[in-house]
């Protein structure tokens, strides 16, 4: 028995090892798309406008549309509040000190006020800088991503690996590059 036992682990495992990362992948993507639109379902987001990417499977529901026409593009510094969530609903991340109190989650070392940063170089996580990069100034947006453009299968804090993400932004300003700001 215990022979049988040794001998299905072996297989288990040998088989395990012969599925590529891409189909690891694909099978995380599939897992992160059904429970993203269980949390749809379960928690309709009332919006003014929404985008699909079917390419990626994030989603942006914009809660506010300012029509400013004022959009990010890429090197553009954008100013932006942020809470960030679990598909439980469990806030792991804000920049907005009454948030953080609500959530158990204040840290009298950190600065609570927008997340500012030049757009395009990898600062935040994927996902973030995609629903960024759609949304204009003064938009209030929800975003759900997979975890394949969260943190992936990297454990963050309170963030457990492969774990789709729930983002409410406000960005507040887009600051455009001058040319003359590019010149030496």
């Amino acid at each position: 028995m215990k022979k049988l036992s040794l001998l299905l682990i072996a297989l288990v495992g040998l088989l395990t090892g012969c599925v590529s990362d891409d189909e690891n992948l694909q099978i995380i993507l599939e897992r992160d798309l059904a429970a993203i639109e269980k949390y749809v379902n379960e928690n309709p987001i009332p919006s003014a406008k929404e985008l699909v990417d079917n390419g990626t499977g994030i989603r942006i529901y914009w809660t506010s549309v300012s029509n400013s026409g004022k959009k990010p593009e890429v090197s553009d510094t954008i100013s932006v509040n942020y809470t960030g969530k679990l598909l439980d609903n469990r806030v792991f991340d804000t920049s907005i000190e009454s948030v953080a109190r609500a959530n158990n989650i204040f840290s009298s070392s950190r600065k609570y006020e927008p997340l500012r940063y030049p757009i395009g170089f990898g600062f935040t996580i994927p996902g973030f800088e995609f629903a960024i990069l759609q949304m204009e100034q003064g938009d209030k947006a929800t975003v759900i991503m997979p975890s394949l453009y969260g943190y992936g299968s990297e454990e963050v804090g309170s963030i457990p690996r492969n774990s789709p993400l729930v983002f409410e932004l406000d960005l507040i300003e887009v600051k455009k590059i001058k040319v003359e700001d590019e010149l030496p």
